[in-house]
């Protein structure tokens, strides 16, 4: 997983200060860890706009103005309700040997049987929550869907872990992740058929 350095300043937690900040592109954000004091700092919402909407999952570097340097993930970001601009961000920090939960994206591989028949391929869950080490975490989580046919779905108990030692699905395991749906033609040709009279 590739680390990114993300630059941040600290700040004094007051209303006013935080819409402040945003009105000149700048995020609230905290720090925090297990036992630890939290943190308030602010962060370059261009930056962080950058990583909340990348592809991938990232280990983040928060660096300050003196230097110093924290490792840390995105825990949770809050989005305006109306805008969807990014209004405030926690990120939690860990120690190296430390057990996190991470939010990964889902990328697809293969060519489903479905598709090649008509259908239409919906990932219904873009990411999922996967617990372990740091170390261990992809930069994003593959599922074959080669053989996902019209109709049928993915759930989280079915995506194989075994390319990922030391990693579990922390979702449901019910969840449906993948499905295929049956193209808009088909749904509207089965729903014209009549029904056969009972004799």
């Amino acid at each position: 997983m590739e680390t990114i350095v993300l630059g941040v300043e600290p700040r004094v937690i007051k209303k006013k200060d935080a819409e402040k900040l945003r009105k000149n592109g700048i995020v609230p954000a905290v720090i925090y860890h297990k036992g630890e004091e939290t943190i308030p700092v602010s962060v370059n919402e261009i930056a962080l706009k950058k990583l909340v909407h990348s592809a991938e999952s990232h280990i983040i570097d928060l660096q300050f103005p003196d230097g110093r340097i924290k490792r840390s993930f995105i825990k949770q970001v809050q989005f305006h309700p109306v805008t969807d601009r990014i209004i405030h961000t926690d990120f939690q920090l860990f120690a190296a040997d430390e057990v996190i939960e991470l939010e990964v994206p889902v990328s697809v591989t293969g060519d489903s049987i479905g598709v090649e028949k008509g259908g239409r391929l919906q990932i219904i869950r873009h990411a999922l929550t996967i617990k372990g080490k740091p170390e261990d975490m992809p930069d994003h989580l593959i599922v074959d869907v080669t053989a996902l046919e019209i109709g049928h779905s993915i759930h989280v108990r079915e995506i194989p872990m075994t390319a990922y030692a030391g990693l579990v699905i922390s979702d449901d395991p019910d969840t449906p992740v993948i499905t295929v749906l049956a193209s808009k033609k088909e749904t509207e040709a089965v729903a014209e058929v009549p029904e056969t009279p009972a004799s």
